[in-house]
């Protein structure tokens, strides 16, 4: 048999107390601060996490375009806010970030700008690239910082494995200790705003600062944007007498003091070429 609750004496109605009306106010105002908060948390929760990712060897104009795009703005907005960004740059590079916009994946959400953007890019750069080892490896090399950093710019796009980004650093610090000009492609690709392999006479008489071939030192600027392993192995190229070098194949970059050695490298590498254009 089913039991049934007491309704209790005949005659008699529950009331609330003052302590009951005040628990159920505030159980009822909590429930209503929960029924906002859980759609405001939940919306939270799915909100579209992105990030932007520089890859090493990154010019500036196309770290601006990521940026842009990053964003939905407009294309040329990032390059328009560089100079209002008020970087923290050396004063060498007059207000020019090249160099400084550092590899990584960045975060972005709703509160990110091309400004926040550029400027946590170029405080990464101070970071990883170490203030004081930058310091040291100048007054080492009687550089400035901000050559150093160019420098690692020119390894980083002319180096075909991180194994030889040291080498390609020696090879640059022995043609500026003769004064020989540097002969490196990546700054006229740099000039001529394009990255091929294929350099030839007429370009290595343009006219640019970037034109390594004729102009003797380093460019003006820094041509990329370089990562913690090329501007190390700018700070500290291991020892060697190399002047020239040239990646005949894939893997394969001969390095060489000599010049007649190092033509015959690159007669190699013009028929490697050759025979891959003609299907051989």
């Amino acid at each position: 048999m089913k039991n049934e609750p007491s309704s209790g004496p005949p005659g008699r109605r529950f009331g609330l107390t003052r302590r009951g009306r005040l628990v159920l106010t505030v159980t009822a105002l909590v429930v209503a601060a929960v029924a906002v908060l859980v759609p405001l948390l939940l919306n939270g929760a799915h909100e579209e996490k992105k990030s932007l990712l520089v890859p090493e060897g990154w010019r500036a104009t196309q770290v601006y375009a990521a940026i842009d795009k990053a964003l939905d703005e407009p294309a040329g907005t990032t390059a328009k806010a560089v100079g209002t960004a008020r970087l923290k740059l050396p004063a060498d590079a007059r207000g020019n970030p090249e160099g400084y916009l550092f590899p990584a994946t960045y975060p972005v959400d709703s509160t990110s700008t091309p400004e926040s953007l550029l400027s946590y890019m170029v405080n990464t750069a101070h970071q990883r690239f170490g203030a004081d080892r930058m310091r040291s490896g100048a007054e080492r090399s009687g550089l400035t910082a901000y050559q150093m950093v160019s420098i690692a710019s020119i390894v980083q796009a002319e180096a075909d494995t991180p194994e030889d980004m040291g080498k390609v650093a020696r090879v640059i610090y022995n043609r500026l200790a003769q004064g020989m000009p540097l002969q490196m492609d990546s700054t006229l690709n740099y000039a001529l705003n394009r990255s091929t392999l294929d350099t030839t006479a007429a370009d290595t008489r343009i006219d640019s600062p970037y034109n390594s071939y004729q102009r003797r030192g380093l460019p003006p600027t820094p041509i990329d944007n370089p990562g913690e392993q090329a501007m190390r192995a700018a700070i500290s190229p291991p020892p060697g007498n190399w002047l020239y070098f040239v990646t005949v194949a894939p893997g394969d970059t001969r390095f060489t003091a000599g010049y007649e050695e190092h033509r015959r490298n690159v007669a190699e590498f013009n028929a490697r070429r050759r025979s891959a254009s003609s299907g051989g």
